[in-house]
């Protein structure tokens, strides 16, 4: 198990969350970094390395998206020291990174620490297409590819037909331009960031996990990202 936590949650995150509740960002802040930065991406390195089928999934279907969210980082990276180049970035821990341009979702898996998850509208519903997700809380990226959104969210309770009517209006919703985000929280037992089966929470365990949730409009592809920015701290 990782043992890795930041000093502490976000002010705005230290209240309590509602499910959707959600706020208007600045359009550049769906991506953040953070002092656990260097601890997280080698962890999420690894996790590429090792075990790269449960946490990177791409479709034929969202290869352009998965290649526009990659051009969408990049354009926002510089303002969080990073150094981008044509084919290679310099990270804030020193570490190089090459551009794939073929591998889009991997090349984010090693550049930032949110996962990425891109849904894309099938009818009615948004379905995840493609994702990079190294650090789940609870769910495994292989039962929730290709599912729409009631269909990712089970079988989490207060998930019921009215809050799935709100989300999918939210993801119908949501400008390019005008990202939101809102934030989730629980106890958990472990700190262990990379958590696909279920672990115990309530309200006496000893650490705090909190996912910074973002929802963002590709212009080109129409495609929406979900990027998730996962905080762990110890009560107390």
């Amino acid at each position: 198990m990782s043992f890795i936590l930041q000093d502490a949650l976000p002010a705005a995150q230290q209240g309590e969350s509602a499910l959707p509740g959600v706020s208007p960002c600045a359009p550049d802040d769906w991506l953040r970094v953070d002092e656990a930065y260097a601890a997280q991406m080698a962890y999420r390195s690894e996790l590429l390395a090792g075990r790269r089928e449960a946490v990177l999934y791409q479709s034929d279907a969202a290869r352009d998206a998965a290649a526009e969210v990659l051009e969408q980082a990049l354009a926002v990276l510089p303002k969080l020291g990073f150094s981008v180049a044509s084919d290679v970035v310099t990270c804030p821990d020193g570490r190089k990174v090459a551009l794939d341009l073929e591998s889009p979702l991997l090349t984010m898996g090693h550049l930032v620490q949110e996962d990425i998850c891109i849904l894309q509208k099938r009818g009615d519903e948004h379905v995840l297409t493609a994702a990079v997700l190294c650090f789940p809380a609870n769910w495994r990226l292989a039962d929730k590819v290709e599912r729409p959104l009631i269909g990712i969210h089970e079988p989490v309770e207060e998930y019921d037909e009215n809050i799935a009517r709100r989300v999918q209006r939210l993801f119908d919703g949501v400008r390019v331009g005008r990202p939101l985000w809102r934030f989730n929280k629980l106890r958990y037992a472990e700190a262990d960031l990379h958590q696909p089966r279920r672990r115990a929470t309530g309200p006496d365990m000893p650490f705090i996990r909190s996912e910074r949730q973002s929802i963002l409009r590709l212009p080109r592809t129409d495609a929406v990202v979900f990027s998730i920015h996962t905080h762990v701290v110890r009560e107390g």
